[in-house]
């Protein structure tokens, strides 16, 4: 999930520090003072490492093997991702209101993935095509089409065009179909969180009841534990969360959002830090990785995010290349194995495709993205008082919303998700 860029709202000055005073989460990660920007682009490069080995032709990701079958090192990174995205969106809905919330959030998710999907089927699609000795003309139809179409709600419904990549890819030739990009599918998970934060934001949650985000949390951490026992009757019960992912990647994010709305009152301490990064190695290799190391792995990357050196800080501050890096990670890397790269060897050939994943992410931020976000205090961006005529001189400023409740901090670093 930057200049233009990804904060939305002003900073409320605040008295200085009391000398002695607990430092909080909240003063740790106010403004750009952070490495948030950082740690995502280390995560998106760690997803990229990770299905290396599958789109290579090396198998699975070994790492699972050293995690008791726990956890890839891709599936760790979208965790990370998940922990901050709950931390930083619970932050937005906190300072806005619906329209201003829906409108930014659109903003963030939707044109760069529709581009991506683009750039799939008619970009990639039409050279593999060509290339594998078929005519032009035989690849438009509703082949190309319909792949951005289905797929352009966030849900991957098509994978990918025709047969591309099903028999010229290691992947293809593994899972016997056609896979333009794989990585796609935890969006439509990111955006249901958004749309559970919406409705914390409509019921006043956020503002009145914040112990409730921590109770929903609890919630999924049980749901989690029944799914390890008996995943059939999750299924039954509840069928639309018959997928382990949609619990697991839900209740990571909203232990994000139950630290941003206390976020002023967790402290930001080393011991804890520490503490929490050694929970988090344990139960990554011995057990309990879901239910005792998401929470102590959301601390941990916050505070992390805190205490990395200032001098690193400005990496992805101005600029966030993250999104970018995730939504093309795997389309490059199918492609470039289509073309042989993966031959090279494991090491040379990542190299190669995470240079490539950052030049098509610096085109869409500075093309797409950037450009997306600008609007953000445009039209619905200005909150519900858009919808409503102006009442004389008393009318809310354009792009006020609600003011920002003063138990809950207003959005910190940068308002953006991957």
């Amino acid at each position: 999930m930057t200049s233009t860029t990804n904060v939305p709202f002003d900073q409320p000055v605040r008295p200085p520090r009391r000398p002695g005073a607990r430092t909080s989460l909240s003063d740790g990660l106010a403004g750009h003072r952070n490495a948030l920007g950082v740690l995502r682009l280390v995560l998106a490069s760690a997803v990229i490492f990770s299905h290396a080995f599958p789109t290579g032709g090396w198998g699975e990701d070994p790492s699972k093997g050293w995690t008791r079958g726990q956890e890839t090192i891709g599936g760790f990174a979208v965790v990370g991702f998940f922990a901050i995205s709950g931390y930083l969106i619970a932050k937005s809905g906190a300072s806005s209101d619906i329209l201003q919330f829906l409108w930014r959030r659109a903003l963030r998710i939707f044109p760069a993935f529709w581009a991506v999907l683009c750039v799939g089927a008619f970009v990639v699609g039409p050279i593999a095509w060509r290339m594998s000795g078929h005519g032009l003309r035989e690849y438009i139809g509703s082949g190309p089409i319909m792949y951005v179409f289905q797929n352009a709600d966030l849900t991957i419904r098509q994978w990918g065009v025709y047969d591309i990549f099903a028999t010229t890819t290691p992947y293809g030739e593994t899972v016997g179909y056609s896979v333009f990009n794989g990585s796609l599918w935890t969006l439509a998970l990111e955006w249901g969180c958004y749309l559970l934060v919406a409705a914390f934001l409509v019921l006043g949650v956020l503002r009145h009841a914040r112990w409730i985000v921590p109770a929903v949390a609890g919630v999924f951490w049980i749901l989690s534990i029944v799914f390890s026992v008996a995943p059939q009757v999750v299924g039954m019960v509840a069928p639309t969360l018959a997928d382990p992912n949609k619990i697991k990647l839900t209740l990571v994010f909203l232990i994000g959002a139950s630290l941003a709305v206390y976020s002023r009152k967790v402290p930001l301490n080393d011991l804890l830090g520490v503490g929490a990064g050694l929970v988090v190695v344990v139960t990554l290799l011995v057990g309990g990785w879901v239910q005792l190391g998401y929470p102590a792995f959301a601390y941990f990357i916050l505070w992390l995010a805190a205490r990395l050196p200032k001098r690193i800080q400005w990496i992805g501050a101005k600029n966030d290349y993250s999104y970018g890096m995730y939504v093309y990670g795997f389309l490059v890397q199918q492609f470039t194995a289509f073309l042989g790269w993966h031959l090279l060897g494991y090491w040379p050939w990542v190299g190669l495709t995470i240079l490539v994943t950052a030049a098509c992410a610096w085109l869409s931020w500075h093309g797409i993205e950037k450009r997306a976000m600008a609007l953000k205090d445009r039209g619905p961006g200005r909150g519900l008082d858009w919808l409503a005529p102006r009442r004389g001189s008393d009318a809310v400023g354009p792009s006020s919303g609600r003011p920002v409740p003063s138990n809950v901090d207003s959005p910190t670093a940068k308002d953006t998700a991957s």
